[in-house]
């Protein structure tokens, strides 16, 4: 019985505190730092004659369909033109993106017949670039006009920051779209960790629809990887230098097309996310690197291997212990479990017939988003040489 309750206790620690209670004590914390420290200025935005040269590079596979609307988004962001280069990375791409581009003669095509993933499209790519800095973003992404005097600003003002992370927001083409509307609302707390793990010392990873990088930092990511974008702003951690985190620079996109579309991007993130644990291993040790390991675990790793399991093995504990009769207290959280896995049953039954019911969307999406960590797993165990990924269509 002893075993069982201290399993319980542990578990439900786990799960709390990645989901919960990271987020309190975070918080918590940037509140006694600005008390202590003041709440930070934000620094000035250099004149024109200030910003330094910066490339936006866009890696495409297939994107046909969004050239003319990302070339109309990327040509109305304010940045001087003689100081803003425009370089499309067009991996494998059979289709007409490539004939589409030559449209537009102040972009730079670089394209490799071969398909080989995305980290082998963002080698090619750093191999023409000539700007001071490079930003990177997808071309399914719209950016808002502003991003790149951001980015620039957040490089200039902190010579500390080696990777700029914009935000990511998720809008639904339609209302009552349910995989996106889940979507949306779990980037919204994400930015909101991301935010406030940025004013603690530094964001954990930077996700691939807005980031930037100073290129003299930039490490080789593994050809495998499918969280490029991940690996590559956390060596800029390992390596001593930040990440900073902004809202004022943002990359929208539609969500996913439907669930099963949702499904794969889940699965990506987290095959993606077992294996940076593995690369990123150096970044677990607390006496190497004593805040990052604190943010890095309890915003990522928590999340990408351990709680999902620790989730089951508390159902299963819990209902040990109520039927040996353990306490009042464990029937009741038992009775909550069931409670909460019954509505994300109902939430996931209702999304099916087009039925819109946020509160039990929302658990069924909580609960999706673990499943797919276990299916993330197993792609890894039999897709583990290649880092092709088929893309999501988005709604």
């Amino acid at each position: 019985m002893l075993t069982l309750k201290i399993l319980f206790w542990s578990t439900l620690l786990i799960v709390f505190y990645t989901y919960l209670g990271y987020g309190i004590l975070l918080y918590i914390i940037i509140r006694l730092k600005r008390l202590l420290a003041g709440t930070p200025r934000k620094a000035a935005q250099p004149d024109d004659t200030q910003l330094p040269s910066i490339t936006l590079l866009i890696c495409a596979y297939n994107e046909q369909d969004v050239v003319a609307e990302k070339m109309a988004n990327t040509l109305a962001i304010d940045y001087p033109r003689d100081k803003f280069r425009i370089m499309w990375v067009t991996d494998g791409s059979t289709d007409n993106t490539n004939e589409l581009l030559k449209a537009y003669p102040e972009v730079d095509v670089v394209f490799s017949p071969e398909r080989r993933g995305k980290s082998a499209a963002l080698k090619h790519g750093l191999q023409e670039l000539r700007t001071r800095y490079v930003a990177f973003t997808d071309a399914n992404t719209m950016i808002n006009p502003g991003a790149m005097r951001e980015i620039a600003r957040l490089f200039m003002s902190d010579p500390t920051v080696g990777c700029v992370s914009g935000e990511k927001r998720v809008a639904a083409r339609r209302e009552g779209e349910m995989a996106a509307e889940g979507e949306g609302l779990y980037w919204r707390y994400e930015s909101t960790l991301k935010r406030w793990d940025s004013e603690l010392y530094s964001a954990m990873g930077a996700a691939g629809e807005l980031y930037a990088m100073d290129p003299t930092l930039i490490r080789e990511v593994p050809d495998t990887a499918l969280l490029d974008d991940f690996m590559m702003s956390m060596y800029v951690v390992q390596d001593g230098k930040r990440i900073a985190y902004t809202p004022d620079a943002y990359a929208q996109e539609y969500g996913s097309a439907n669930i099963f579309e949702e499904s794969k991007r889940k699965r990506r993130i987290a095959a993606g996310g077992l294996q940076s644990i593995w690369w990123l291993r150096s970044l677990l040790n607390p006496l190497r690197h004593p805040l990052v390991s604190f943010q890095y675990i309890s915003h990522r790793v928590l999340r990408w291997s351990i709680t999902p399991i620790a989730m089951i093995i508390l159902l299963i504990v819990n209902t040990l212990l109520s039927l040996r009769h353990a306490g009042t207290f464990f029937d009741i959280m038992l009775a909550l479990q069931i409670l909460f896995y019954v509505a994300a049953f109902f939430g996931w039954l209702l999304a099916r017939y087009g039925v819109k019911n946020k509160l039990l969307y929302t658990a069924y999406y909580f609960v999706f988003m673990n499943l797919n960590v276990f299916r993330g797993m197993s792609y890894l165990c039999t897709h583990n040489n290649s880092g092709t990924w088929e893309k999501a269509k988005r709604s």
